[in-house]
């Protein structure tokens, strides 16, 4: 008898187990020298996730975009980002550098 081998499912790219902690992390790699803020930890399956990419970008003045489930802001816009998700009802952690 021959044994079956299930195939797993790959996960997007982008996507991160949601502990229900939100990770706000600065980045410059890969990026030509320019620095971008890079929200993750939401549920991926939100359809909030371009409202709350939208008022984010309002709150600090830039651009940004939302990618695989992770929000990206230009510039490094972690203390503002923070404080407007935490008025949101959101628990944010500061990673990276």
């Amino acid at each position: 008898m021959a044994c079956q081998i299930k195939e797993k499912k790959p996960k997007p790219q982008g996507y991160v187990k949601s502990d229900g902690i939100i990770r706000v992390r600065r980045e410059k790699k890969g990026r030509k020298g320019k620095t971008v803020t890079a929200i993750s930890g939401f549920d991926p399956s939100s359809d909030s996730l371009k409202e709350i990419a939208k008022n984010l970008k309002v709150a600090c003045g830039t651009g940004g975009s939302l990618k695989d489930g992770i929000i990206i802001i230009q510039g490094d816009h972690r203390e503002a980002i923070q404080r407007e998700l935490q008025s949101q009802g959101f628990k944010v952690k500061l990673s990276g550098g």
